[in-house]
């Protein structure tokens, strides 16, 4: 008898064990990585990578799983590895960084991708794109606008690939704006046009009209009106209280130059562009200030870039900050949707507050609330 009991307590032990590795296992979240890991952008994939493992490492918890895959930043390679994930039985994956690497996606069906990318036209219905899109940007603008009273706003938006996605973003938003013009960055045809927008040469002949005229008078003060006169540039005022440039790096200071050259101040207008990644080469434009533009939390993107560099001994991308924040809304929404498989809790309006800000999962994009800043005398201040 006695050796019947110990028979059936074993035999009970190995099914409680292998029924609580089954459960284990089912409970693990496993995420696949779509990254460069070779190539001239693998730099970045390792970036992207390391941040995830910072980011398991910091929520404290076994239960989510990454599989890194490389791209080659490749939409061939992308495709053929997301198959693989395919095959693993992994339905959620973060990645592809790039947007032409989702050309291929729409073919795995039951994988949602969480891109790094910004762009969100013509997604496939299993991609999200998690970058900080226009919309997002615009939204923030919009609130600056409304805060500040601003009544006449003129766009600016470059002929590049990318205008299409601002103007998505300008209708998603609904920011009221007065007009908007699209420029050539070749900086040969962008001050013509820039005079053009700014009724420059008619302000100009005001000007000549007025000392002319006051020349030509039996005004007492003529000489010192004249004196004062001479001094302007122009005489007159644009129709225009704002400016929205949506452009980056050099072709946005050449936007702001022609501006101040045809006689549009940022001391007098409005100059506000898109995130600029707090570019430290702005404070140093002096003349281009005060210049304004949404962006991610500085305080949390610099809090992480510094943990960041003290684990891994180089400084990381912001789309590193952003890959790290998708770790803590994938964890997050496993926790709020016990009963729902994880890559579904993407199809639903979701929000979380993550490093970056505060993200809204909608209509397969990530949208997030961002803050704004103005560069001014040098000095970077959140206006909020």
């Amino acid at each position: 008898m006695n050796k019947f009991l110990k028979i059936l307590f074993s035999i009970l032990l190995v099914l409680l064990f292998e029924t609580s590795i089954s459960y284990s296992e089912e409970t693990k979240i496993k995420i696949g990585v779509l990254v460069p890991l070779s190539g001239e952008n693998a730099s970045l994939g390792k970036q992207i990578l390391n941040s995830i493992r910072m980011a398991l490492v910091d929520i404290k918890n076994n239960d989510i799983e990454i599989y890194p895959k490389d791209t080659k930043s490749n939409p061939d390679v992308t495709l053929s590895s997301a198959l693989e994930f395919e095959k693993m039985e992994i339905s959620l994956v973060i990645g592809p960084v790039f947007h032409k690497n989702l050309l291929f996606l729409d073919k795995v069906k039951n994988i949602t991708f969480l891109s790094l990318t910004n762009k969100t036209l013509d997604l496939p219905k299993n991609i999200i794109s998690s970058g900080i899109n226009s919309s997002s940007q615009l939204n923030t603008i919009k609130k600056f606008l409304e805060k500040s009273e601003i009544k006449k706003t003129i766009f600016l938006i470059p002929n590049l690939n990318y205008d299409s996605e601002i103007k998505k973003g300008i209708k998603e938003s609904k920011i009221k704006f007065f007009r908007k013009y699209n420029y050539d960055i070749d900086p040969t045809k962008l001050t013509k046009q820039i005079e053009k927008i700014t009724n420059y040469g008619i302000r100009k002949q005001n000007l000549l009209d007025e000392i002319s005229r006051v020349e030509n008078s039996d005004h007492p003060n003529k000489e010192k009106i004249i004196e004062n006169l001479e001094k302007k540039y122009t005489l007159g005022n644009v129709k225009f209280d704002s400016v929205i440039i949506t452009d980056f790096d050099e072709s946005l200071k050449s936007v702001v130059t022609s501006l101040l050259y045809t006689d549009v101040s940022p001391k007098n207008k409005y100059i506000i562009t898109l995130n600029q990644w707090f570019d430290e080469s702005l404070l140093k434009e002096k003349n281009l200030q005060p210049i304004y533009y949404p962006s991610i939390n500085k305080q949390n993107l610099d809090e992480f870039n510094d943990k960041f560099f003290k684990k891994f001994s180089y400084k990381p991308s912001y789309l590193s900050l952003l890959s790290y924040d998708l770790i803590g809304l994938i964890y997050y929404l496993s926790l709020k949707n016990e009963d729902l498989e994880i890559s579904k809790s993407f199809k639903t309006q979701n929000i979380f507050k993550g490093k970056i800000g505060v993200f809204e999962i909608r209509d397969n994009k990530i949208n997030h609330q961002l803050n704004f800043y103005e560069v001014k005398d040098g000095r970077l201040k959140e206006i909020f």
